[in-house]
């Protein structure tokens, strides 16, 4: 199988791209390597996968590399991720993460793509609910733009479906964490722990950490993804655990991997993120024939210790 992976030297990404190629597929990668790194990919490329450095959010690019790549699948993971970023500039979270997508979707069309995977987003989709652990059905209400524009690009999933007949499916991530995730990033609290503790700071937390989330191990989530583009799965699947962990509790674990009895700086509650998500994974098991094997202490020792190395 020839497949095309955006934002493939990304985290997600290029553990992505590690997965494919051990189960012998013909890979290609597009990042601008504006957060993704070519280190993440040193041995993918000594397997045979070509880095190609763009922009999605450049059209004529895209529908060059695409055109000249011609895959089979696209796993489309590049995007906008920071949610205080899109609060503070929606109009961008959409044009990277709308825009980007209607035209990769129409260049994998032109060029006799056969399937289309989506990197979405769980609990930044359902917003605030009740329904615990969450399923596909549950009514979208985000609370941030970037669960908006992630909806929306789900929107034109469906919509190449239906249209032109393209397989389509959307993944709805959890919390995602493990090796490669930046430490220095803006997104995922278990990496920004990870680097304060090696540089013997306090942990920041925002609100009072009794927010829950659906953590799941990088090494789960990739082989999930690599399952949907070799299946024929639609519609949106969600992809956690089922187990809620507080932002404190991680603190806890991760200060015991670390021999670490780092202070607790507490800050303000910021605009847009919500205080519980978990995820529902019926769909999952159904269509896909998986479940997350990794437990929340087990991922996380794992993840401290790659984070010597980030």
């Amino acid at each position: 199988m020839r497949a095309l992976v955006t934002g493939g030297a990304g985290f997600i990404g290029s553990n992505l791209v590690d997965v494919l190629l051990a189960r012998g597929h013909d890979v290609d990668v597009i990042d601008d390597l504006s957060s993704g790194r070519e280190r993440n990919l040193a041995g993918a490329l000594d397997a045979g996968a070509r880095l190609h450095k763009g922009d999605i959010r450049d059209g004529d690019a895209v529908r060059e590399l695409v055109g000249s790549v011609r895959p089979e699948v696209i796993f489309h993971l590049a995007a906008q991720i920071d949610v205080r970023l899109s609060v503070a500039d929606p109009a961008f979270d959409a044009r990277t993460n709308v825009e980007a997508t209607a035209a990769l979707l129409e260049a994998g069309r032109v060029n006799g793509a056969e399937r289309f995977v989506f990197a979405s987003t769980g609990g930044a989709i359902y917003g605030e609910t009740e329904i615990m652990p969450t399923p596909e059905t549950t009514e979208p209400r985000p609370m941030a733009p970037y669960g908006t524009s992630k909806l929306c690009a789900e929107q034109y999933l469906g919509l190449y479906e239906r249209l032109h007949g393209m397989s389509t499916v959307a993944l709805r991530f959890g919390n995602v964490y493990g090796p490669r995730q930046d430490v220095h990033g803006e997104a995922g609290v278990i990496a920004i722990f990870c680097g304060r503790l090696r540089r013997g700071e306090p942990l920041r937390v925002f609100g009072n950490g009794e927010q829950t989330r659906d953590y799941i191990y990088v090494g789960d989530l990739v082989d999930a993804i690599a399952t949907a583009g070799d299946g024929d799965a639609t519609g949106a699947i969600n992809l956690g655990t089922e187990e809620e962990t507080s932002v404190l509790r991680v603190a806890e674990i991760l200060q015991k991997h670390a021999g670490s009895s780092a202070e607790i700086d507490f800050q303000p509650a910021r605009l847009g993120e919500i205080e519980r998500s978990v995820l529902a994974t019926d769909r999952a098991r159904e269509l896909l024939g998986w479940t997350a094997a990794t437990r929340i202490e087990e991922g996380l020792r794992l993840t401290w210790e790659a984070s010597a190395d980030a």
